[in-house]
């Protein structure tokens, strides 16, 4: 792999369209030495003042330096126009040879898709041995038991295993789904406390994959419910479709989600709350109550994706940008559906993955060394006043019996 291979340290930087001069520069041909005297010890002891910009000059500076830098990128130096003409054939033909190697790229990733999709056929019979014991349709052996007790001591040496009664029956497990869904934190931050009613009725979540007949590859994830007071459907959908051919980075892209619509039930809609306003009329002064709708979070607005807009669409940047923040939200969550939490549910319901996903989160920052300057605003002055904001620990021990489980009834209130 290429993160093997030796790194030279020094300047890095390739001799690409944007960084590499017309001529070769009179130095590298020996032509000249610099004309720019250099800055003496001296000199530096003199100007060792610092320069004081008016407030606000600095920002608008690099304001301007950014959008200086911003307006060059792309842009050719004039390097590959002047190359000798078979130069340029040779540079072309390179091109040829990229455009094979994208075509093995997106075979292997086609692929890759229908091993995926080997191996959940593999693991449906698990899933559905699952789904028995949350239901409680069926029990689990003695030998699952014993597995599972294992496991918890190899997380956590501190676990106390269960006594070993004789088993008394089936016992349903309430709210897995609910619960698990709570214990990630994306997903925590969608779920309303209006929404907590409906979710209780979630009995699973499953994956599937597109049909190889579609043109364009994807998957989707199915949530069934029980008959419930919200809404008539038993199953939603959520389907997420790739574009054709991978990206840049070698990867699928997501081109677009489609979402099931959702049936409510008469005043159930979790997706707009109801105001009572008074109207009145103008000729008869009489006054009459009118009942309107508005939009409000909830998780089930999940099943209505946003859409990308398409190339010919006139839309303000600061509109697309808030898009594009949504759409990367919303294939982000389908994301994790797919990976971690329908694979890893119990893991989830019991809080063990919440460490990991805690980890993967502080990957994302990184440390600062003892040099470096850390500003806040003016306005953030007052902030040691506020308490700190809540965020769910690690569970102890690395799982265990109930470690680190949300409850529902902490998912996000409205």
């Amino acid at each position: 792999m290429s993160s093997n291979l030796p790194i030279a340290h020094g300047d890095m930087t390739a001799p690409t369209p944007q960084n590499t001069p017309l001529n070769q520069a009179p130095i590298a041909q020996g032509l000249s030495r610099p004309t720019v005297p250099d800055i003496s010890e001296d000199n530096e002891q003199e100007d060792d003042g610092d320069v004081t910009l008016p407030p606000g000059a600095q920002s608008a500076m690099l304001g301007l330096v950014q959008n200086r830098l911003s307006d060059l990128v792309g842009k050719s130096s004039g390097y590959i126009e002047s190359l000798p003409i078979d130069v340029k054939k040779s540079v072309e033909g390179l091109k040829g040879v990229q455009v094979k190697q994208n075509e093995l790229q997106n075979q292997y990733k086609r692929e890759c898709l229908e091993l995926e999709k080997k191996y959940l056929e593999l693991q449906k019979p698990l899933y559905e041995r699952r789904n028995a014991i949350i239901s409680g349709s069926s029990a689990a052996t003695a030998e699952e038991t014993a597995a599972g007790i294992q496991s918890s001591l190899k997380d956590n040496p501190d676990y106390t295993p269960l006594a070993k009664d004789p088993p008394t029956g089936p016992a349903a497990i309430p709210e897995f789904w609910l619960t698990s869904l709570c214990n990630h934190i994306g997903i925590a931050d969608l779920i309303t406390e209006r929404d907590r009613g409906a979710l209780k009725h979630l009995i699973d979540v499953r994956l599937s994959y597109v049909s190889s007949d579609e043109s364009k590859p994807g998957f989707k994830i199915s949530f069934h419910f029980s008959p419930n007071e919200y809404f008539e459907n038993e199953l939603l959908d959520k389907t997420y479709l790739y574009q054709e051919e991978v990206g840049y980075a070698g990867d699928f892209v997501y081109d677009r989600a489609i979402g099931t619509d959702i049936k409510w039930r008469e005043d159930k809609d979790l997706t707009k709350e109801f105001e009572i306003k008074k109207q009145r009329n103008k000729n008869t002064n009489r006054t009459r109550l009118v009942r309107k709708a508005k939009p409000t979070d909830s998780f089930f607005n999940f099943f209505s994706p946003p859409f990308p807009p398409s190339d010919d669409e006139d839309i303000e940047e600061e509109e697309l940008e808030e898009l594009e923040a949504k759409l990367e939200i919303d294939y982000q969550i389908g994301e994790d559906l797919k990976e971690k939490i329908i694979p890893r549910a119990i893991d989830y319901f019991t809080g063990k993955a919440l460490e990991y996903d805690l980890m993967e989160d502080d990957d994302e920052f990184d440390e600062l060394d003892e040099d470096d300057d850390v500003q806040f605003d003016d306005d953030d002055s007052d902030s040691d006043n506020e308490p700190p904001a809540r965020r769910r620990g690690p569970p102890k021990g690395r799982g265990g019996s109930g470690a680190g489980t949300v409850n529902p009834e902490e998912c996000k209130n409205q």
